[in-house]
């Protein structure tokens, strides 16, 4: 592995493609050390976000210590970068933790010195924040401000409660009208699970469906149609990219040239889509609370729970594996601090004798 400034610089910033690691391009654009990282990761089978990020976070590790190599540098270096981290750039206890996480990886799995070995190093203590709940009526002011695609996803992210990139990841053959269930594939952890279709949103998302279906025939008549199939399925079943049922129900707008196999294919919507469309409902609905996507769900899981639904069917909808993670939800639940009446309440609704002025 060469050290001192060029390794950096050779790889030429390519660790956005997945997994850092690019096949396609020659040995002296890449950086050996990055490639066995991105090998590493694809072996365990890491998420192509995580290790997305475990690589960003790599080079910014080198790039802070002079694009010195990371053999180079010892277990001080990385407590430095860590300390700098929440001192001068005040990130959050998770950011910083996850620095240290894809350090750790590196050290242990690419470059065989565990820093567990040399002395163990502490990690941040995560603050416990409560999640951000709309009432019904502020979800109906959002999803009213909303339309097209944008809306029906949001629709779909308080109606079943997924997460924004699981239901753009979602196929024609995740949606199950007879039962009225949608299954998530490859979820957070890499979790299958199943959760309800709404039924007032089946004639919608039929609707949809059937225009998808017309933007799928005429990318097929152009030559292109395909879409990506995860893991080894594109090998095993080659017709797959083109069949109908494996179908982002959620295209993107435009389609991309695949830059290995060259081939036309169609993503899905991209997040920042969903993301702006639902910023600018919330600004124009008045709201002062900072909603996001990811609010819906939270507001999904909150109106289940006030409902008098069980914790732990709210739990398996969710996809949670420990039930601690869903009781937060009991935390936020309508009517005051966990329903109670405050004393002042009771003083200030006393009713005023008939001769008071």
């Amino acid at each position: 592995m060469p050290g001192g400034n060029g390794w950096v610089a050779s790889y030429g910033w390519n660790y956005r493609l997945p997994y850092g690691y690019a096949p396609h391009l020659s040995r002296k654009t890449r950086s050996p050390l990055l490639v066995a990282l991105g090998q590493q990761l694809r072996l365990r089978h890491y998420s192509e976000r995580t290790a997305r990020t475990y690589i960003r976070w790599v080079v910014r590790y080198v790039r802070f210590h002079g694009t010195r190599h990371p053999s180079e540098l010892s277990q001080e270096d990385v407590v430095e970068f860590l300390s700098a981290l929440a001192v001068r750039n005040s990130v959050s206890a998770s950011t910083q933790n996850q620095a240290m996480a894809a350090l750790s990886f590196l050290y242990r799995e690419v470059l065989a010195t565990p820093l567990e070995e040399l002395s163990p190093i502490a990690r941040a203590k995560r603050a416990v924040r409560l999640p951000i709940v709309l009432t019904k009526d502020e979800v109906k002011q959002v999803v009213a401000r909303m339309e097209g695609t944008p809306q029906l996803v949001a629709m779909l992210l308080y109606g079943s409660g997924l997460r924004v990139l699981e239901c753009l990841g979602l196929r024609v053959k995740d949606i199950d009208f007879a039962s009225h269930e949608i299954v998530v594939r490859g979820g957070k952890g890499d979790k299958d699970r199943l959760t309800m279709l709404p039924v007032g949103l089946e004639e919608a998302l039929r609707d949809h469906l059937k225009e998808v279906r017309l933007v799928h025939e005429r990318d097929l008549r152009r030559g292109g149609g395909r879409v990506d199939v995860p893991g080894a399925l594109a090998r095993k079943y080659p017709k797959a990219a083109t069949e109908w049922r494996w179908q982002y129900i959620f295209p993107a707008a435009r389609t991309y040239i695949d830059v290995v196999r060259r081939e036309l294919r169609r993503h899905h919507l991209h997040v920042t889509v969903v993301q702006r469309a639902v910023a600018e409902a919330v600004r124009a609905s008045g709201l002062t609370k900072r909603a996001t996507c990811h609010t819906f769900r939270h507001s999904f899981a909150t109106h289940l729970i006030e409902a008098g639904y069980d914790i732990r069917t709210v739990q398996e909808l969710l996809g949670h594996t420990d039930v601690r993670t869903t009781m937060i939800y009991t935390h936020v639940l309508r009517g005051g601090g966990r329903g109670v009446i405050s004393p002042i309440d009771a003083f200030l609704t006393q009713k005023k004798p008939a001769n008071a002025i």
